[in-house]
């Protein structure tokens, strides 16, 4: 190994992730209260159908990865639009077309209340996971920026 590698991977270890030890379940918190915050109506935190989408999606991901209480209230959130796309007596949907269901409902009704863009963001984060395929791609992108903000 030449010395320019092994200084560079000397440097990028002595810079270590962004925000330190953060922990998946520390920026699962973080990820929940600006949802919570800007849903409450912060003047710090702007939210609109969109972004509560996002971060909805983005929370439920990561606290599926952080497990423990995390993952098993997400995962309840999640279980009421799921069961209800896929007990309509339409076939076999699948976890691909509930993730699709998931959001189209998320991202394109015109919500009144941002509750629901959030909830509905939250349900597809933790389904994305379970879809695998483009959905997958998505999660991966949260927990590679998770790792580099160290929380992984």
């Amino acid at each position: 190994m030449s010395l320019s590698v092994l200084a560079a991977t000397d440097v990028v270890i002595a810079a270590g992730p962004v925000l330190g030890s953060v922990g998946i379940s520390g920026l699962t918190l973080a990820t929940g209260l600006l949802l919570l915050l800007g849903l409450r109506g912060s003047d710090r935190v702007s939210l609109d159908r969109d972004k509560a989408g996002g971060f909805g999606i983005a929370f439920g991901t990561l606290a599926v990865a952080a497990g423990d209480l995390w993952g098993s209230v997400v995962k309840g959130i999640s279980e009421v639009p799921t069961s209800l796309i896929q007990g309509g007596g339409m076939g076999n949907i699948g976890m691909g077309g509930i993730a699709l269901a998931l959001t189209i409902l998320t991202f394109f009704p015109k919500w009144k209340r941002l509750i629901w863009p959030a909830l509905l963001g939250i349900s597809a984060g933790v389904i994305y996971g379970q879809a695998g395929g483009i959905w997958g791609i998505g999660v991966g992108l949260v927990l590679k920026l998770a790792s580099i903000v160290g929380a992984l």
